[in-house]
């Protein structure tokens, strides 16, 4: 992606402030010459055309490893150890690293950097030293038993993601050596003396909310890159032992960066080292449509919207106004479970889907409703209104750090667990349907502001239900470890949320604490009125022509009116 001239300038900028008045090209690069120091990072405008020679001198003796690392935004650049990259000796993406394991003697490191688009491409580059320590104590080789990917030694993680979930694999590392000896032999055993003992650290850092920017990413980054800041930054996901396969899958969060690094143990030595951290955003900055930039499509928009006027009229009026209510609950049942069934049969588009939701949804309120009018039984619409907030409340439990909980792994724990907590709302509350109904519509309401405001403004928040959705859809989501970032934008918008539920609920208690609890039975009250008119002489109402007969009225009224008007007056001749 171009740079801005102001990008150019703030980088130059900085630049000036960091080295001390440097120029902004020996800033960013000397003449087709990086000069590098071990532990600090640099900033460099990469081309197609003119590759970056990278160099680092002086390297001291102690020195047994190491790892050279560049990062992008976006641009893919070729990271390698020789001008002429090959397959086995190189890495292409927005974060690659390379491991140089020196030689006696060796005190000087060179890679070659370039981009892979014609345009400049900023980037940040960093080389981290791991040195013998006392007593020959080494820290162990990322990457150092790769036998899948090509590098012979390979410390990158690997990125894939889809709209559901982010999969990160990579190879498994090798115990440290010193200069000249010959690597510890991968397959010689699984003691403690191989690397069998060794433990792999799976870390996670959230960026910035709603801030896509490429500054942004490489402040960041720096701190995901050497044992000490990933420890102090990075949130600790899970440990791996050598047992368990090298790949993690994480739920997918389009349009937040995320960066992910893996720290490796060395538990009989107490030494540790970094892979090299790669970041996504779930999401392609280069579609015309749908980009990081404007995620939410525009029939989502228009679903959510009208979802959340209706949920903000529910929310302090829902009792008052019950029919209503049942509408909008009967639309949320009914919607959730058709959108899981016609995405699970049919492969159609997904505008086609949401159109043919909401045509569902409407249908399933107004089923709701008539159900109400014909048999008016409050059990029965108690327990439609309870289970909806009953998932919500249930889907809000597995949004805490306990839905990570290894043993809702399994679909069956999960569901159970999931189906139960549900199903404890409705149950909790029979004796009391009032207070069910004036707290659905409170919270549920005002859950479908929060929904709509996701469509506009990223929040979390909306992953409460998303990840249920996610699970429903697909059979491997469960692997996938879903806890979310919580920022400013999400404290904000959960206050907002508390305070439209209480609102709602307070506000519907004081109004309905001396009204009926819920109207009369619609059907009763028609046929007990109905039959009064029929028996009442008196009543105007008994007069009233059948329907069959008032609707033929009609019709000949209107016939009238498209009927020629006949003339006035006499046309035929006098008799004589």
């Amino acid at each position: 992606m171009p740079l801005s001239p102001f990008s150019l300038v703030l980088l130059g900028l900085l630049g000036v402030l960091r080295y001390g008045g440097a120029s902004v090209s020996s800033f960013f690069c000397n003449a087709g010459l990086l000069e590098l120091s071990l532990g600090k990072f640099r900033n460099v405008l990469l081309n197609q055309t003119n590759p970056e020679e990278a160099v680092i001198r002086n390297i001291a003796s102690n020195v047994t490893v190491v790892i050279f690392q560049v990062h992008a935004q976006q641009s893919d650049v070729v990271i390698s150890f020789d001008k002429n990259p090959s397959v086995n000796s190189s890495g292409t993406g927005v974060d690659k690293g390379l491991v140089s394991i020196l030689r006696p003697q060796q005190s000087v490191c060179t890679w070659y950097l370039r981009s892979l688009v014609a345009s400049q491409v900023l980037s940040t580059a960093i080389s981290i030293p791991y040195m013998e320590k006392v007593f020959c104590v080494l820290d162990p080789i990322p990457g150092g038993c790769n036998l899948e990917f090509d590098l012979e030694v390979d410390p990158n993680i690997y990125l894939d993601y889809t709209l559901v979930d982010i999969h990160i694999k990579f190879a498994p590392a090798n115990l440290g050596y010193t200069r000249g000896a010959n690597p510890p032999s991968c397959d010689s055993g699984t003691g403690q003396n191989s690397r069998w003992r060794l433990r792999y650290d799976v870390y996670r850092y959230f960026l910035p909310e709603n801030d896509l920017s490429e500054m942004v990413l490489m402040s960041h980054i720096q701190k995901m890159s050497e044992v000490q800041s990933i420890k102090a930054n990075g949130i600790k996901m899970l440990t791996l032992t050598t047992d368990d396969k090298t790949n993690v899958y994480f739920s997918s969060l389009p349009g937040q960066g995320v960066i992910y690094n893996i720290i490796v143990w060395d538990p009989l030595w107490n030494t540790s080292a970094a892979y090299i951290p790669v970041h996504t955003y779930a999401c392609s900055f280069a579609d015309l449509v749908d980009n990081c930039s404007s995620l939410s499509k525009l029939s989502t928009k228009v679903f959510f919207t009208a979802l959340a006027v209706l949920g903000l009229f529910t929310c302090f009026f829902g009792h008052r106004f019950w029919k209503t209510d049942l509408v909008f609950m009967g639309f949320i049942f009914t919607a959730f479970f058709f959108f899981v069934f016609i995405t699970r049969v049919t492969g159609l588009g997904y505008d086609l889907r949401l159109t043919l939701t909401a045509v569902a949804g409407i249908i399933g309120g107004l089923f709701l409703v008539a159900s109400w009018w014909r048999f008016g039984s409050v059990l029965l619409c108690m327990f439609v209104i309870g289970l909806v907030l009953g998932f919500l409340f249930s889907s809000t439990v597995f949004f805490t750090p306990l839905g990570d909980y290894r043993v809702f792994r399994d679909d069956v724990v999960f569901w159970v667990t999931f189906s139960s907590v549900a199903l404890m709302i409705p149950v909790l509350f029979v004796g009391c349907p009032r207070i069910l109904n004036i707290l659905a519509s409170g919270i549920v309401g005002s859950y479908a502001v929060i929904l709509a405001i996701a469509c506009y403004v990223y929040t979390s928040l909306a992953y409460i239900t998303l990840d249920l959705l996610r699970r429903v859809l697909n059979d491997y989501f469960s692997r996938a470890y879903t806890n979310v970032p919580f920022q400013t934008n999400d404290f904000i918008i959960l206050s907002v949320w508390t305070m439209l539920a209480l609102s709602g609920v307070t506000v519907q208690l004081r109004r309905e604490r001396s009204e009926v609890p819920f109207p009369p039975h619609p059907y009763l009250t028609w046929k007990r009125e109905r039959e009064r008119r029929s028996t009442n002489v008196l009543d105007p109402s008994h007069h009233i022509p059948p329907l069959r007969e008032r609707i033929h009225n009609k019709l000949l009224h209107i016939k009238e009116c498209f009927q020629k008007e006949q003339p006035a007056g006499e046309r035929t001749p006098l008799l004589l």
